[in-house]
């Protein structure tokens, strides 16, 4: 039993892909139950939630059939809130639209996760990571001179933007529930979470302090101490010393000290510098700069790749990541003085909890039995009646 702040909260996830199972992981990691209503596998893009469905309870519904929507509805009665990432007017058009339970179910928290929101014109529009954090002006930050700007994949828009954004407002929302008895609906658009990522940017360029050339904005890759650097064995080393003391500790520790570390912020000097930079990490391998210049002010770290990650000593220290069948798991964040958070574990196979989640609902006789048709095992799906004697026989 999860023992972590949200135990004893129940949320019901309607499977997606992306932000919608993020921030269900997020609310499971913190100790809610949380089910996941998978469609059957036919039906599921790019194989669901995966490792995200970690610390949920899984459920497969088709939910083009009547007895289905019945069941999900008569599900989302025992919850706390909901959480899905249709496009606006999918629930509505099954009837389990907030307005349809909200007679039934008043405290009931309704959280929504789209790309663009549940109004504007372009709500009904498709998108994806990409293109949200385009229009938000961030994907803009990115930029290289003379090149396109780039984002790492579905780390700014979706995940960040997204599912933060949806998980975020859950708790808000449940905690005011406590108070005041009654739900609300929460639209966490992808494109609004992009635009309060930017908040800092804003808050510079307020100031004065964000110059729209990338050639005068040390932030944007033309400067020649924030950036990344490839060293001799083609892997990369980033830098970034912003302030004077410690770009003066970058210098002195790259054998540089004969650069004046008062003109730093002079921009006709970042072409040369940046090369005698360059030039100077192509001397050794990435691994003997990080033993030289990590941990100290002058602000380095080793560009890691999705492996190298887990075992770099500081995250082995912080005991960052758990593997669990062979694949590293980051785990549950942030960390608590006294709740404890679920470990990162396997995900449930596809409706591996059926049978217990839908006994406990009030369905017509033969329903049950009809509904677990469609659940899957570890070894994939099934026929018909290979998956309910598998369910039957407390497989």
């Amino acid at each position: 039993m999860a023992t972590g702040p949200l135990a004893g909260v129940r949320i019901i996830e309607l499977a997606g892909i992306g932000p919608c199972p993020f921030a269900g992981m997020m609310l499971a990691d913190m100790g809610a139950d949380v089910i996941v209503v998978e469609r059957p596998a036919a039906q599921r893009s790019l194989g669901g939630g995966g490792a995200m469905n970690r610390g949920k309870r899984s459920l497969v519904l088709d939910l083009k059939k009547p007895e289905a929507l019945e069941a999900l509805r008569q599900l989302i009665l025992t919850a706390d809130g909901l959480i899905e990432g249709y496009r606006p007017g999918v629930m509505e058009r099954l009837g389990l639209g907030p307005t349809a339970l909200e007679a039934q179910h008043p405290r009931l928290v309704f959280g929504r996760v789209t790309g663009w929101g549940q109004t504007g014109p372009l709500a009904q529009a498709a998108g994806h990571d990409l293109n949200y954090v385009a229009l938000s002006g961030l994907l803009n930050l990115s930029q290289r001179p003379g090149q396109a700007p780039t984002l790492p994949a579905t780390v700014v828009g979706d995940m960040a933007s997204g599912g933060l954004l949806l998980a975020f407002g859950m708790v808000c929302a449940l905690l005011e529930a406590q108070r005041s008895g009654r739900g609300q609906v929460i639209d966490a658009a992808m494109l609004d979470g992009a635009n309060l990522l930017g908040s800092l940017v804003r808050s510079l360029a307020g100031q004065g302090h964000w110059p729209e050339s990338p050639a005068q904005n040390f932030f944007l890759h033309s400067s020649p101490f924030y950036d990344s650097f490839e060293c001799s064995d083609g892997r990369f080393l980033s830098l970034g010393a912003i302030e004077p003391a410690f770009y003066r500790e970058l210098l002195q520790r790259l054998d540089l000290a004969d650069e004046d570390p008062a003109q730093q912020m002079d921009t006709r000097q970042w072409p040369r510098l940046r090369e005698r930079v360059a030039a100077r990490l192509r001397e050794k391998p990435r691994h003997a700069w990080m033993a030289l210049l990590e941990g100290t002010d002058a602000c380095v770290a080793g560009v890691l790749s999705l492996d190298e990650a887990p075992l770099h000593p500081h995250q082995q220290a912080r005991q960052a990541y758990t593997q669990v069948q062979g694949q590293w798991q980051a785990n549950p964040a942030p960390r608590f003085s006294r709740s404890q958070t679920r470990a990162p574990g396997a995900p449930p196979a596809a409706g591996a909890h059926g049978a217990d989640i839908l006994a406990s609902l009030q369905l017509a006789p033969g329903t049950v039995e009809a509904l677990l048709l469609d659940a899957v095992t570890t070894e994939g799906p099934r026929t018909g009646a290979a998956a309910l004697e598998a369910v039957q026989g407390g497989q």
